[in-house]
């Protein structure tokens, strides 16, 4: 399994567009992973499903794989909106 950072997080209004399915909300899992290709890949899925999503423009070549943790505190920043 590539190295991945997870986090549960619930969008505001708008959702999160994925390339597969369009737009979800509610409770979401966030999942930023480290492809073999030294891309950092953004996924989410309904929490507790087995279903992943890839995030529309959720995709970045990271110069220092050690990036990972700070693209992923970044997503979170972004996508993670309770208040809405």
């Amino acid at each position: 399994m590539a190295e991945q950072r997870t986090t549960d997080i619930k969008p505001g209004p708008g959702g999160v567009m994925t390339d597969e399915v369009g737009v979800v909300t509610g409770d979401l899992t966030l999942r930023t992973e480290l492809d073999d290709s030294g891309n950092a890949v953004l996924r989410v899925q309904y929490k507790d499903s087995a279903e992943w999503y890839t995030v529309t423009g959720g995709k970045a070549k990271l110069a220092d794989p050690t990036d990972l943790d700070a693209v992923h505190s970044v997503a979170v920043g972004l996508l993670n909106r309770p208040e809405g």
